[in-house]
């Protein structure tokens, strides 16, 4: 399922093995709750997973390709910046989830 970054990715980079590259949703900054309340970059998280998109794979990831949403956890990175913009380089097996396009009508009913 998943292709090499030489083959779609418009990034000047060619990623080996397992890894992945990705950008995440958004900043490293303040976040709001579902009430609206505004959560500073500084409070106490207990371990926070992070959402980001793929942008580039190796020619070894079989889970997901370009464009997926995946979870994976802050601590498990390595920072890489390319034509002025951050990214986030992981291998496969530090990919906790992968986002549903949808959930059909026979699931199971659990979830991450």
């Amino acid at each position: 399922m998943g292709t090499g970054a030489a083959d779609q990715s418009p990034l000047p980079i060619k990623l080996l093995h397992d890894r992945v590259l990705v950008q995440a949703d958004g900043p490293d900054g303040e976040r709001r709750s579902t009430g609206g309340i505004v959560i500073p970059a500084t409070a106490e998280v207990g371990r926070r997973l992070v959402w980001a998109e793929v942008v580039a794979t190796g020619p070894n990831v079989r889970t997901f390709a370009i464009g997926d949403r995946v979870l994976y956890e802050p601590e498990d990175r390595g920072e890489v910046e390319l034509r002025g913009k951050a990214y986030v380089l992981l291998r496969e097996r530090d990919v906790h989830a992968v986002a549903a396009a949808s959930v059909s009508d026979d699931s199971t009913g659990l979830y991450l």
